[in-house]
């Protein structure tokens, strides 16, 4: 079964699944981790629990190996793997998105065609990030290779400049897209420049939707006009940035600023415990293990994970768990 992308809303929307019809997504879309067994091998028998655990969160959909899931430490075997298993997990009941970026654009093109073939809702690609596009009109060209592999399903470019150091305007990106590039869904836009979000949101009259990407200013995005939202944090913290979108949608800034400020000192937990080991070792205290990193990432010790957990709550973030009970079945 596939899910589908839901009609166009103002704002991000924590109601029921996705609508039918149309290209567009509302609500929150996590980055799963990719689980490995303890000596780093793909082990895909989380998956389906892991697949659950985010329904029962209200999330929306999965952005399957991205930066979260450590997509360009993977070989080309495991990332379908890891694909089929989400689809297969997902079950209609969550939209999912596949990366299939590469710094081979060969390869690029091959993830993008399993996809198609699996019937995911839609595929994304960063640039290649060693040798990387020259202009904006490079990029462009790129990313038209890896779209025509899968015309038929939407294409969105991950911009997310803080690792593939490719930080072209994405306004120029759509301008020169536009025409080129039948199948551009839009952009997950993983960046702080919320001058360039806003015009891209604006695009042609709102021709575009544009995901936004960084957790600790979902409000600035929300404010700027986001419907929809792909984050790491969304794998465990959904109840608290929904009831910020609820607060947001009901004009209660005070409360929803506050709640922001919760998810800002928590990822600043998770940033000195290293970001992704961090949330990653937080997943298995919460019930999903999915392993450790991958090298040249180290995963952290039972120490770390305990000295940040203590650091968690009193950052607020056990104050999460009293929300989520609110977030079943939205």
């Amino acid at each position: 079964m596939v899910t589908t992308w839901g009609s166009a809303g103002n704002n991000l929307d924590s109601g029921n699944n996705l609508d039918s019809g149309g290209r567009r997504c509302r609500g929150l879309i996590a980055a799963p981790f990719t689980p490995f067994t303890a000596s780093g091998e793909l082990s895909l028998a989380p998956v389906p629990a892991y697949a659950d655990f985010l329904v029962a969160q209200g999330v929306k959909g999965v952005f399957v190996g991205g930066t979260t899931g450590e997509s360009l430490l993977l070989t080309m075997e495991e990332r379908e793997a890891l694909l089929e298993a989400w689809q297969e997990a997902a079950g209609g009941r969550l939209a999912v998105i596949a990366h299939v970026g590469h710094t081979s654009i060969n390869d690029a093109v091959r993830l993008a065609a399993h996809a198609r073939r699996l019937g995911v809702s839609a595929i994304g690609a960063m640039p290649p990030v060693f040798f990387k596009p020259s202009s904006v009109e490079r990029l462009v060209e790129t990313c038209a290779v890896i779209a025509a592999a899968a015309p038929d399903l939407p294409f969105y470019y991950y911009h997310i400049p803080s690792m593939t150091g490719v930080g072209f305007s994405m306004y120029d990106f759509l301008t020169a897209a536009a025409e080129r590039l039948p199948s551009l869904g839009g952009i997950k836009f993983t960046y702080e420049d919320l001058a360039d979000y806003s015009r891209c949101v604006r695009f042609a009259g709102g021709r575009y939707q544009i995901f936004f990407g960084r957790d600790e200013i979902l409000l600035a995005g929300l404010a700027m006009g986001a419907e929809a939202a792909v984050g790491s944090t969304y794998n465990h913290m959904a109840s608290l940035y929904y009831t910020i979108i609820q607060k947001f949608k009901s004009g209660e800034m005070t409360e929803a600023r506050q709640l922001q400020s919760i998810a800002v000192d928590c990822i600043a937990v998770f940033a000195r415990y290293g970001g992704l080991r961090a949330q990653k070792a937080l997943m298995k205290v919460l019930g999903i293990d999915c392993g450790p990193t991958r090298l040249p990432l180290a995963p952290l010790s039972a120490e770390e994970v305990e000295a940040m957990c203590r650091e968690l709550k009193v950052a607020g973030y056990y104050t999460i768990t009293e929300m989520a009970a609110g977030s079943r079945g939205r």
